[in-house]
């Protein structure tokens, strides 16, 4: 038993240190990336244009849900001014960050993690490093810094819809004055708090997007399965490991702005 926790010790120090490697080698690439802001454009097209559709649908049910649900929890105790506040501080501090990323990551970062699957099983990656070019900054490099970009974007997109969905659940069908709403939304909202969601939301881009990369570039290479099989695996495995990591990192970053 001692021999089998060890060997699996082992085997996760060594996974984090060649991820930390793999992620500081895309960063150190950036200066000599061939069509760089090419690639970086394309990327920001893919995370933000395409993606835009289902943040903003999942924006406004949550904002409508939180609406509805804290409508009936404040009702209890006679603080139905206080809405505007619950539904704010609820989708700036928590779940804009937190579902925008995980929408993101369940569209562009599977589609990532598939399309580098496909291309080391194809070997155009190593057909890339035949013919001298860096392959983790050409393929990977664009996309960690558009997640920078594109991940808080996101998530401010979230912040707006929600507290739009909020207002018509409370105000329109729920009988909360408008005004009420939108004043407790104002008095609330502080620069640290907007500070504590973009924070996440870059986090949670650069943690994401470098599992899926990182996943989808090794396909095949860490694991028995081959073919089409390690391509679904690594994009499995891709969006499970992002998506706990979300979860984990805000938990970690709340403690800090808490």
């Amino acid at each position: 038993m001692i021999r089998s926790v060890g060997r699996v010790s082992l085997d996760v120090v060594e996974g984090l240190g060649d991820f930390s490697l793999f992620v500081g080698r895309s960063f150190f690439s950036v200066p000599g990336t061939r069509r760089l802001w090419r690639r970086f454009a394309r990327a920001v097209h893919e995370q933000g244009t395409v993606c835009l559709p289902v943040v903003l649908i999942v924006g406004v049910f949550t904002g409508l849900v939180l609406g509805l649900q804290g409508y009936h929890v404040l009702s209890r105790f006679g603080s139905e001014g206080l809405l505007g506040t619950m539904v704010s501080l609820s989708l700036v501090r928590e779940m804009a960050p937190v579902l925008a990323a995980l929408m993101l990551i369940g569209q562009a970062g599977s589609a990532f993690a598939a399309e580098l699957g496909i291309q080391r099983n194809t070997e155009q990656i190593a057909a890339l490093e035949t013919m001298g070019v860096d392959s983790v900054g050409y393929l990977v490099a664009p996309r960690l810094l558009a997640a920078l970009l594109v991940y808080p974007f996101q998530a401010a997109l979230f912040v707006v819809v929600g507290l739009w969905g909020g207002s018509v659940s409370g105000s329109m069908l729920l009988g909360v004055d408008s005004g009420v709403y939108w004043s407790a939304v104002d008095r609330a909202i502080e620069f640290r708090d907007l500070r504590e969601c973009f924070s996440k939301a870059a986090v949670f881009g650069l943690l994401a997007t470098s599992i899926c990369a990182y996943q989808g570039f090794h396909a095949g290479l860490n694991h028995s399965a081959s073919g089409a099989r390690a391509v679904s695996a690594a994009t499995t495995r891709a969006v499970v490991l992002s998506s706990i990591m979300v979860l984990v990192g805000d938990y970690i970053i709340s403690s800090f702005f808490v």
